[in-house]
């Protein structure tokens, strides 16, 4: 074992225990544990992976680890956003996600154009539940053209599917 698969496989440890912390936290039922046919299904499309819980979690701490989570918490802000029924609430959330991802020089700023951002800046002046839907497809398409398919590529994944694959056939 070369330097670089120890590195790989001591990262893999510490990665699949802190899944696995966050995972057994969630529930103690055998029948919620992370499986290596879920992992693999994650493989298939970027929703399929979204609509997975642990495929979330899992991908949120990929994309925490490279710095560049603002899309993945955009996208998951505005899912929420869109539950909201009450016009206060959804008026002073939208300024607030307008604060957050959408003005220039934001904190989060999401990589959106011109035009779509000044659409929206028109938008929360009298906020809808779609307001943001605009921006929420632009980024679901960046994720699922860049990072999804880095992700795909990474050790993180790489090396979960391998534990979970060494731990399917010890079983």
């Amino acid at each position: 074992m070369d330097r670089e698969d120890r590195k790989r496989g001591n990262f893999g440890k510490s990665f699949m225990c802190r899944l696995q912390c966050m995972f057994s936290q969630s529930s103690s039922c055998e029948s919620s544990r992370l499986t290596l046919e879920d992992t693999q299904q994650w493989s298939q499309s970027l929703e399929k992976l979204l609509d997975s819980k642990y495929g979330l979690a899992t991908f949120r701490t990929f994309l925490k680890s490279e710095y560049s989570d603002e899309n993945i918490e955009f996208w998951l802000t505005c899912e929420d956003y869109k539950k909201i029924r009450s016009s206060f609430r959804m008026s002073s959330r939208a300024k607030r996600i307008y604060e957050q991802f959408i003005k220039a020089e934001s904190p989060k700023e999401i990589n959106i154009d011109h035009q779509t951002r000044e659409q929206i800046k028109r938008n929360v002046k009298t906020p809808t539940m779609h307001c943001f839907d605009d921006a929420q497809k632009i980024v679901y398409g960046l994720m699922e053209r860049d990072s999804y398919p880095r992700f795909l590529r990474s050790d993180v994944y790489r090396t979960l599917l391998e534990n979970l694959s060494a731990d399917s056939s010890k079983g």
